[in-house]
C-alpha cells in the first residue's frame, strides 16, 4: 500500500534536514534529493518496525502547513 506524507526540507549548513510531521521523523542528506531518498527510506523503516501502538499515537496527530507574517525589527 502506498500512502502520501508531507515532507518539509532545510538547508542546514553544507546540507538539508528533511522532516515528515506526519510520524515526527527526519533524516538528512547531501542536496534535498538525497534527503528526500533517505527521508523516504527512514519513514519506511519506521512503519517496519514501530509498534502498531506507536504508529496509532503518531498518525492520530494533525499536522498543517501555513506562512505566518511577522514583523521583524
Amino acid at each position: 500500500m502506498t500512502k502520501s506524507f508531507t515532507a518539509l526540507f532545510t538547508r542546514e549548513g553544507s546540507g538539508f534536514v528533511g522532516l515528515c510531521p506526519e510520524v515526527d521523523v527526519a533524516s538528512q542528506g547531501d542536496s534535498v534529493e538525497e534527503a528526500k531518498k533517505n527521508l523516504v527510506e527512514a519513514v519506511e523503516l519506521f512503519f517496519e518496525c514501530a509498534s502498531p501502538n506507536e504508529i496509532s499515537q503518531r498518525m492520530s496527530s494533525e499536522s498543517f502547513i501555513s506562512s505566518l507574517e511577522v514583523e521583524v525589527a
